[in-house]
């Protein structure tokens, strides 16, 4: 099987430069915990997670009491807090290769990219849980 069978095509892309403000608006509106992050010719550096956005931004913005020093930190940069370490895999590659590199890195999201280094779908550890869900759960013959 390969993991195009099973990931997400639907993958939304900022640039390194965009500000949190932008990171947080994304999140909100699509109510997922993933960005790509590209750079000018789209190649994939780097993922932002609602995880990363959260420890680099205060708790205090999404309350009324929020001062400036709070929505302060929404104009911080993306690049200023992604980790350059990028985890991806090949598209085409096998579901087996997917399912090593969750275990070996423990991330909770894998982009894939294609041979330019394009993002072109996502796999989480949830669709492989729900991917085994069903067959476990598939009507016997």
């Amino acid at each position: 099987m390969k993991i195009e069978e099973i990931m997400s095509e639907e993958v939304t892309c900022i640039d390194l430069d965009d500000r949190l403000s932008v990171v947080r608006e994304l999140f909100i509106k699509h109510k997922f915990h993933h960005l790509m992050v590209t750079d000018s010719k789209n190649q994939l550096v780097a993922v932002i997670s609602e995880r990363d956005y959260l420890k680099a931004t205060n708790s205090n913005i999404e309350l009324p009491t929020a001062n400036e020093k709070d929505l302060a930190m929404l104009n911080k940069r993306v690049h200023q807090i992604v980790s350059k370490k990028l985890v991806a895999i090949k598209q085409f590659s096998p579901f087996s290769e997917a399912i090593k590199t969750f275990h070996d890195t423990g991330m909770s999201c894998l982009p894939v990219i294609n041979s330019n280094n394009q993002p072109v779908g996502v796999i989480t550890s949830r669709d492989i849980i729900k991917w085994l869900y069903s067959k476990v759960n598939s009507p016997k013959s």
